[in-house]
């Protein structure tokens, strides 16, 4: 697929980063035995992709406003567009040598996101979309699932660790969807979950309390590859919210429904 000069320059920056970040994956094995050494070298690792990220795409596009997990936002001459990015989704499968984890890149123009690259270096899978343009990953056209009925369908979502206060709640989401459906995957990248509903991997994703830069690009990859992305509140902005609802069209309606309670 050709895309617009955007795509292009969103492409490059994430295989650029993920080469810096697939080296120092390499090295993350050697520090398991100090949990303060691994955390604080994985810290660097992100802040370098970060830094990789900002040079390539603002230095293509100097007038964008910015979003992403590290540096934070800083507004652009343009108002009208934004880069929101992840450089690294997937930090605790990367601090233990999960090979699971993701770039995440989404552009915003007036409010919406109009293209989105999620690149999972490990397994060199690019998944991207554009508005009109459908979903794709590598050199090969994806959609969303065909399944309808939920008990042959699979689903993914976060689980909330460290005393996070949304446990009770995941917990009454999980004991309502699982005996409806033919399993949960909680594989910890919310980018990575989204692009595998876009490919057909999983039937449908939900998670509650994720940041923009979580989603954003992967709300455009689901609704291009034919899928459907609601907020818990369907009024809401989802990269408001930061919570989210995604799946094929013939199930989107049920498992919403579970879902929402």
């Amino acid at each position: 697929m050709i895309g617009s000069a955007n795509l292009n320059v969103m492409i490059k920056a994430a295989r650029k980063a993920g080469r810096s970040l697939v080296k120092d994956f390499q090295e993350v094995e050697n520090l398991q035995v100090s949990r303060k050494g691994a955390g604080d070298f994985v810290s660097k690792a992100d802040i370098a992709a970060e830094n990789i990220l900002k040079d390539e795409l603002m230095g293509a596009r100097p007038t964008y406003g910015w979003l992403a997990e590290e540096g934070g936002e800083t507004p652009g001459e343009d108002p009208t567009r934004r880069w929101i990015v992840d450089p690294l989704d997937g930090t605790t499968n990367f601090l233990h040598g999960l090979p699971h984890w993701a770039i995440s890149i989404a552009l915003e123009h007036k409010g919406n996101i109009v293209s989105g690259v999620i690149y999972d270096p490990a397994k060199d899978e690019m998944f991207f979309a554009e508005k009109g343009t459908g979903a794709w990953m590598n050199e090969t056209r994806i959609r969303v699932s065909a399944r309808h009925r939920m008990i042959e369908s699979i689903f993914a979502t976060g689980l909330p660790f460290a005393g996070r206060a949304d446990l009770p709640e995941t917990l009454q989401d999980l004991a309502r969807l699982l005996p409806a459906t033919a399993g949960v995957r909680r594989f910890g990248s919310a980018a990575l979950d989204m692009a595998y509903v876009a490919a057909g991997r999983y039937e449908g994703f939900w998670e509650r309390r994720l940041h923009s830069w979580d989603l954003a690009a992967g709300i455009i990859i689901v609704k291009e590859a034919g899928g459907l992305a609601e907020s818990m509140d369907p009024e809401a902005s989802i990269v408001e919210s930061g919570e989210v609802i995604c799946a094929n069209e013939p199930i989107f309606e049920s498992f919403a429904k579970v879902v929402r309670g």
